[in-house]
């Protein structure tokens, strides 16, 4: 008699409307621009190795408040700021404002963006368009924006990185929806290869690192634990032990990534700096 054959059940296939939902509370959590602020030298650098220039046409998806969209408006684009959270398209619009800075504020999902094909001359996005559940369709509706021989410009943090290891240790604690693909993998050189390589004329990687500049471990914490979204949310669905736990994990990586001293908090945050000229 045979040995009966094992059971495999199918992969699980995450219900990307009902994650999409929980996302966009997630991000609403919090004050994403208390952290998101800190990261402006990022838009900065994305917009100068996608050559924005003066006149073009830029669109910025998953703005947030706004670092890539005010990147790019310095450099005198005209600049269309998109994101599927009103609230932080307000933070992104002050910030234009008290700049004296001419901005179109939309709110829009990258997913399905509503603008015409070719429209752009440049896409960016800085650390925005990786947290979008459906990766190809993201990819694509960048692609289709962005006219033949326009730039997209990305910037993803690492699998490797601080981020990615944060990301790991939350996961740990609450696990994310089953199927659910991993932001960071917009990180992975090859994995952006995939995505676009297909209708890419060139495709330029760079390894960049931002440094999050802290007092301590425990100042880290308190910042990300009441204004980031995802440790927001982590924190807010444990019980008080798990908390306790999730801190001390997060201390755990935190301190071993410091490369402040003892006084201070440094911790180099690794991320992908890419650019995508399409077909």
């Amino acid at each position: 008699m045979n040995a009966p054959t094992e059971l495999r059940m199918p992969p699980a296939t995450p219900d990307l409307a009902a994650i999409k939902l929980r996302q966009q509370a997630t991000w609403a959590s919090g004050d994403y621009a208390v952290i998101g602020t800190t990261l402006q030298i990022v838009g900065e650098n994305l917009a100068e190795a996608a050559d924005v220039r003066a006149g073009e046409r830029v669109l910025d998806v998953a703005a947030g408040n706004g670092n890539a969209t005010l990147a790019a408006a310095r450099r005198f684009a005209e600049v269309t700021s998109t994101d599927y959270v009103g609230p932080l398209l307000d933070k992104a619009a002050d910030r234009a404002r008290a700049e004296g800075l001419s901005v179109r504020f939309q709110v829009a999902d990258v997913e399905a963006l509503p603008f015409a094909d070719g429209h752009f001359d440049a896409a960016l996005s800085t650390f925005g368009a990786m947290f979008a559940p459906d990766h190809e369709r993201t990819a694509s509706e960048l692609l289709r924006v962005v006219r033949p021989g326009g730039r997209i410009g990305i910037a993803a943090w690492t699998p490797e990185g601080f981020i990615g290891r944060l990301f790991r240790v939350i996961s740990a604690h609450v696990p994310p929806p089953a199927g659910l693909r991993s932001p960071v993998k917009w990180g992975d050189e090859p994995y952006l290869v995939e995505l676009f390589g297909a209708h890419a004329e060139d495709i330029q990687c760079a390894r960049r690192t931002f440094n999050f500049r802290y007092r301590s471990p425990a100042h880290w914490i308190e910042i990300f634990r009441n204004y980031y979204g995802p440790t927001h949310k982590a924190f807010a669905a444990l019980d008080e032990a798990g908390q306790a736990r999730l801190e001390a994990d997060l201390t755990a990586l935190l301190e071993s990534m410091n490369v402040g001293g003892a006084d201070s908090l440094v911790v180099p945050g690794e991320y992908v700096e890419a650019v995508i000229t399409r077909q």
